[in-house]
């Protein structure tokens, strides 16, 4: 395998005909839904409703681990998740089930940590973040932002839309200057964010929560690619990975299974079935230093959450926190 980690995005572009990284695109061109795109009711979309029912759950449990007083206005609002519980008590087998209990836990865990890592950026002075896939995220309304700070929120436009009519209706206002910038992360997105303000010179807090597991390995390069061009040093970013392509044994697993004969979310055949690039090691060659952690390193930080279990459907996640030490070489 080709050790430069530039040179990989190089013939990812060429191969997939991706933009090369920092092409320019017209301002304010917003990327055209795709054939067969179901906004949050089906596909992808639809685990954007999963989280926003899982954090809903937890916003009412007494130990919870995060509140979101707008996630259950998502799961109302959409036909696809109108009927799902949105309480601890209205869930079958409380914590012992697979799907709300389990599952619904792990995406409560995964929300407390990337909350708190955006926290500790905004406390050691960054000022602009920005969400990668965005969904039905409401950082830039919930959490404590210190002034001045502006959260840009990428995400495909009739996500944004339906996202946006649902806060409307619910009377929030954000906490921070909110910046919604329409674009397909398979795209060229990227030059959409100076076009829309953020400024590469300053330092950045990324976060790309539960999105690459669904991209093509090339396309995740070519997305940290473009994050470290945009970034200088002291930006942060977070983000979620399989680094393991799962076997089909674990189709069956109790959680994937709930999921799929539940809800009809087959979070299995929506995994990008390519091989997963070394993202963390393709950064740290960039510059950027990198932790990754196994979920259940924050099950015993926070006290509660997941813990193993065999034929574990949430073993292969990994959670990668990193800085950008160093400016982008050419």
């Amino acid at each position: 395998m080709d050790g430069n980690p530039r040179r990989r995005v190089r013939n990812d572009e060429e191969q997939y005909g991706l933009s090369p990284v920092g092409a320019e695109v017209p301002v304010g061109e917003a990327t055209a839904p795709g054939a067969g795109d179901a906004g949050v009711e089906g596909g992808v979309g639809a685990t954007a409703l999963l989280v926003a029912a899982a954090r809903a759950i937890e916003s009412h449990r007494p130990d919870a681990l995060v509140h979101d007083p707008y996630a259950e206005h998502f799961v109302r609002a959409a036909g696809a998740s109108a009927g799902w519980p949105l309480r601890p008590e209205q869930v079958p087998g409380g914590g012992a089930d697979p799907l709300w209990g389990r599952l619904g836990r792990y995406f409560a865990l995964r929300t407390r940590a990337l909350d708190d890592a955006l926290r500790e950026a905004a406390g050691a002075g960054i000022r602009q973040f920005v969400l990668l896939g965005a969904g039905l995220d409401t950082r830039a309304y919930r959490l404590r932002w210190p002034e001045g700070t502006t959260v840009w929120e990428v995400d495909r436009p009739n996500v944004l839309a339906f996202k946006e009519r649902i806060l409307a209706h619910a009377q929030a206002v954000p906490a921070a200057g909110r910046v919604a910038v329409p674009a397909d992360l398979r795209e060229n997105w990227a030059p959409r964010l100076p076009a829309a303000g953020l400024d590469p010179a300053a330092p950045t807090g990324w976060l790309a929560e539960g999105v690459l597991l669904y991209l093509p390995g090339a396309v995740e390069r070519h997305l940290l690619a473009a994050v470290d061009e945009l970034s200088a040093p002291r930006s942060t970013l977070c983000y979620e990975i399989k680094p393991v392509r799962e076997v089909e044994t674990l189709r069956d697993s109790p959680v994937y299974a709930a999921t799929r004969d539940r809800l009809g979310v087959d979070l299995l055949r929506l995994f990008e079935g390519s091989p997963r690039p070394d993202s963390a090691s393709d950064l740290a060659a960039r510059g950027w230093r990198c932790s990754v952690q196994s979920p259940f390193d924050h099950t015993r930080r926070y006290g509660r959450g997941p813990l193993p279990e065999p034929d574990d459907a949430l073993a292969a996640n990994r959670w990668v926190f990193a800085e950008k030490t160093t400016s982008t070489a050419g």
